[in-house]
């Protein structure tokens, strides 16, 4: 979505004079549609006619575009932490790169370098956006010229955020998952039934389902014996009974895979 909005953002060009009124133009050519004119000229360049400006194109369109950026850098951010996490946990495992030192001291280490460097670099790209973004659009009495050298810093932005989404490619690229260690995490969470369970107790008028489900699992493990029993002593159909008792912490994943292939 962000990035789609950073796609999205018309770029702006400033071609109205000196001031942005036409003014010398009406006056050296008063028949000539000056609008309708320097639109088309700037339109064949493939930028729009900004028709509201002062002696600069006030740059609201790049405060947009570097607003939708750097949400979106944050979305990244914040993946780039959550697989530094699960690779600690040990949910994914990364291969071996010959010849490369993980650690000075531990050569036994792979650090998850690629997802740090990415992060680095957006959190860089994102400082520069968010003074981009704040600065570009103010101009004192209309005639500042303090974006000139601000200006100069779009390419950095940019070149933080092209190195950082290079760096989460080839993170990815040497990531396994490790079935074996999500697995053993999953076997120990039958817990996570009591959600769909008390949310069927509601709909064939359970009394106290959350209660119930509260005194059961909260701040316990329940393992499958534990879980299914109680699944047998509740006053719902039998057709339903057996729909709960084939849910497993596996298989419980809703539209999960559907919605991520349409990313």
């Amino acid at each position: 979505m962000h990035r789609d909005r950073f796609a999205e953002a018309p770029i702006r060009a400033k071609l109205n004079g000196a001031v942005g009124n036409f003014n010398a133009h009406i006056v050296a050519y008063p028949e000539v549609d000056w609008e309708e004119a320097c639109g088309s000229v700037l339109s064949a360049l493939g930028v729009e006619l900004n028709p509201y400006s002062t002696q600069i194109e006030p740059h609201d369109f790049i405060a947009e575009m570097f607003d939708a950026l750097a949400r979106h850098n944050t979305v990244v951010i914040d993946y780039d932490r959550d697989m530094w996490g699960y690779i600690s946990l040990g949910y994914f495992k990364q291969k071996a790169v010959a010849g490369e030192i993980g650690s000075s001291t531990m050569p036994h280490k792979i650090n998850p370098i690629d997802f740090e460097n990415s992060e680095g670099n957006l959190g860089v790209a994102n400082a520069i956006f968010s003074h981009l973004s704040a600065k570009l659009p103010i101009s004192r009495f209309q005639r500042d010229l303090s974006d000139s050298t601000v200006l100069r810093s779009l390419g950095v932005g940019m070149g933080h955020t092209v190195i950082a989404l290079q760096s989460n490619i080839k993170a990815l690229g040497r990531l396994d998952v490790n079935q074996e260690r999500l697995d053993q995490d999953l076997d120990l969470n039958w817990e996570v039934l009591a959600e769909p369970i008390q949310t069927v107790m509601r709909r064939y008028d359970v009394p106290e389902p959350y209660e119930k489900l509260k005194e059961l699992t909260r701040g316990k493990r329940v393992d499958k014996v534990g879980m299914q029993e109680f699944v047998q002593s509740l006053e719902v159909p039998d057709h339903v009974k057996q729909t709960l008792m084939q849910l497993t912490p596996h298989n419980y994943t809703g539209l999960a895979a559907e919605l991520t292939r349409r990313v």
